[in-house]
């Protein structure tokens, strides 16, 4: 069935490729509900089925984090902020697009939410842990340093986790979160948002004179700098935030992410600057395929909200999306490379599991908006599918191998579950993905 699917998709999208006429003629609609059921298939198999119930640490609280390419349990590791949000955020998620899972998903979320709420929440100073033992102690790591990425994921779970299930103490924690994050890390001279916080909650503005001691923060950034990868994923839990709070001061930090994320972040002819100084000055790098088309995403949800909507969002969230296809994907085999350069064709490099998410994700988005006129984004996106299911899944575990030569070949010594591998990117794009077909389907 997948591959009479697929194959049937390939020869509408070869046939687009060569029409000349104006308007595209449209897809089937058939082939938009085979794929659906296609990608609900994968979605159990290879997204929600591992980590649920697997995951769930019935004896200490939150979720467990490492397994090895097996799935073989690592136990007694860290618990960190970002993961331990993402599966509370994904079984919500869960529950809110599959209404009969809700009932088994509630409960998984809530599970996580308590985990965040009682143990990673610092009830001496406020804000969200980086990281705790096992048990749920604070590891004091850098001190007891926190980071306003792993915080923005608090915040994006615990909003998500409300809307999934009414449960005040969700509601309680997404509140206490942005009022932590916006009391201790706005910068109101410059705009945006300090990133790495002393146990506190004070910035931390310059790197250490000790060269023996960390130069850069949780996430790679050098201490005082402001990243791309922060302030893009406060742009999303902005958005969740504002949609359980809807006309509170959530909305106007929502509104000013937006805004400082096409005017400071992106940039033509459609990419994205990685680092800046605390005055949003851009410091030289190389650009990251996988956090554009991500962004491309981040940027066009962010329309949910009323006083936001405006053709210029779309018309750059497709500008680098075009970028991307442009200098980072690989024409030949499908998938889209990790980074590159802003004008020359990428050399080959590694391609990662949570960047084919987000291609896959941002393709479909580009392809529902402007498909009518143009095929090459159902084409990438066909081709991107076909790319994950050949190269990117692990037939024989389940799961998604995490990184892969250019020409699809695994790397050695992979695991399935760690601090940053998880199902957040790759459930994301498949549940939007499935919700956006079933939709262009009717």
């Amino acid at each position: 069935m997948r591959r009479s699917v697929l194959l049937i998709a390939l020869f509408v999208s070869m046939t687009l490729h060569f029409l000349c006429a104006e308007d595209a003629p449209p897809i089937p609609k058939a082939i938009y509900a085979r794929l659906a059921t296609e990608m609900e298939a994968h979605l159990n198999t290879h997204i929600v089925n591992p980590w649920f119930p697997r995951a769930v640490d019935k004896e200490r609280g939150g979720f467990i984090q490492d397994y090895s390419e097996d799935w073989t349990e690592k136990r007694d590791g860290f618990k960190t902020l970002v993961y331990q949000s993402r599966l509370t955020w994904m079984a919500a998620q869960v529950a809110l697009s599959y209404p009969e899972k809700a009932k088994e998903f509630i409960a998984y979320s809530n599970h996580g939410l308590d985990f965040l709420a009682d143990k990673m929440w610092d009830a001496k100073n406020g804000g969200l842990y980086w990281s705790v033992d096992a048990t749920g102690h604070p590891t004091h790591d850098r001190d007891g340093e926190k980071h306003v990425y792993g915080i923005s994921f608090g915040l994006y779970a615990a909003s998500v986790n409300y809307k999934a299930t009414k449960n005040p103490k969700a509601l309680e924690l997404a509140h206490k979160t942005f009022d932590w994050l916006n009391t201790h890390a706005l910068d109101t001279k410059h705009g945006g948002y300090f990133e790495a916080l002393d146990a506190e909650g004070k910035p931390i503005l310059r790197p250490s004179i000790d060269q023996f001691q960390p130069q850069t923060d949780h996430i790679g950034t050098r201490y005082g700098m402001k990243s791309m990868n922060t302030h893009i994923h406060l742009l999303e839990a902005f958005t969740a935030y504002n949609d359980i709070a809807p006309g509170t001061k959530g909305l106007d930090q929502l509104l000013k992410m937006i805004v400082l994320v096409k005017n400071r972040i992106a940039v033509e002819p459609g990419c994205l600057n990685k680092f800046f100084n605390a005055d949003w000055k851009p410091v030289p790098d190389l650009d990251s395929f996988g956090h554009d088309v991500e962004t491309a995403y981040l940027l066009v949800e962010s329309l949910s909200s009323e006083e936001a909507v405006d053709a210029d969002t779309w018309e750059l969230a497709r500008h680098i999306v075009d970028h991307a296809l442009a200098f980072g994907w690989d024409e030949q085999r499908g998938g889209f490379y990790d980074e590159g350069t802003t004008f020359r064709k990428v050399f080959e490099n590694d391609k990662v599991w949570w960047v084919q998410a987000e291609g896959l994700n941002a393709l479909l988005l580009m392809h529902e908006h402007y498909g009518s006129k143009n095929p090459k984004y159902w084409n990438a996106f066909i081709k991107e599918w076909e790319f994950i299911q050949k190269y990117q899944v692990d037939a024989k575990h389940n799961g998604w191998i995490s990184y892969l030569e250019p020409d699809g070949k695994p790397k050695p010594n992979q695991v399935k579950s760690d601090q940053w591998k998880d199902p957040y990117h790759q459930g994301r794009a498949v549940i939007n993905s499935i919700e956006r077909l079933k939709k262009m389907a009717k």
